[in-house]
């Protein structure tokens, strides 16, 4: 076999693996944006879930990223880009990441600071969002191995969701400063409301890794 197909090969197993990882952490940001609407509610049965159901995900992304490390590992100089193969699995680990520490902030804030003009509806709003962006990042990947142009052309979408993220992240950000009184509740909303950003920003960098895997295959 040629070291050619050898390559397409290899690329191909590693974008399965990709593929994988991108789903579980779809999965993980749904759960996300049912949390703000179960404090509200006090589910404490349906938070408990939640929590244990992200941080079961995160370890399952951690698994697969260590799995796509040993598979570049193991055929060396096949890959060329297999730098960019590792750097995107290691953003998606982030990216898992920042959604379990954002589970864990949000539901220690209190439900009075939540209901604070509508601030759970707006952060449900914003994490589903980013749920749309992760959603976008897994049709892409889908493509890769079908059709690269389309996978371009989805990953163009994902651009205008991140600007629909910053511009609610900023009014959000307003409204925290403007309406919460108690500072410690404030500090915890904003980090809240930044993280989500940031995790926006990881997707956006997943997302341009994806153009140069297409332009590649």
């Amino acid at each position: 076999m040629y070291s050619g197909e050898l390559e397409v090969q290899a690329k191909r197993k590693a974008l399965a693996v990709l593929q994988d990882e991108i789903n579980r952490i779809l999965n993980a940001g749904r759960v996300l944006s049912t949390l703000p609407k179960m404090l509200v509610k006090k589910d404490k049965a349906g938070i408990k879930i939640a929590l244990e159901q992200i941080s079961s995900i995160e370890d399952e992304v951690e698994n697969l990223r260590r799995k796509i490390t040993r598979d570049v590992a193991d055929v060396g100089g096949l890959i060329l880009n297999r730098d960019n193969i590792l750097n995107t699995a290691y953003t998606m680990d982030e990216i898992s990441g920042y959604i379990t520490g954002i589970s864990f902030k949000l539901s220690n804030i209190k439900i009075s600071t939540m209901k604070t003009a509508n601030l759970d509806n707006d952060l449900t709003e914003l994490i589903e969002l980013v749920v749309d962006e992760i959603y976008k990042l897994n049709e892409i990947i889908r493509s890769l191995n079908v059709d690269s142009a389309k996978s371009i052309e989805l990953a163009q979408e994902t651009q205008k969701i991140e600007r629909e993220i910053d511009n609610k992240y900023r009014i959000m950000s307003i409204t925290a400063l403007n309406e919460i009184t108690d500072t410690k509740e404030l500090i915890l909303m904003k980090d809240v409301i930044e993280s989500i950003e940031e995790m926006a920003d990881k997707c956006q960098e997943v997302s341009d890794s994806f153009i140069l895997l297409a332009l590649s295959l």
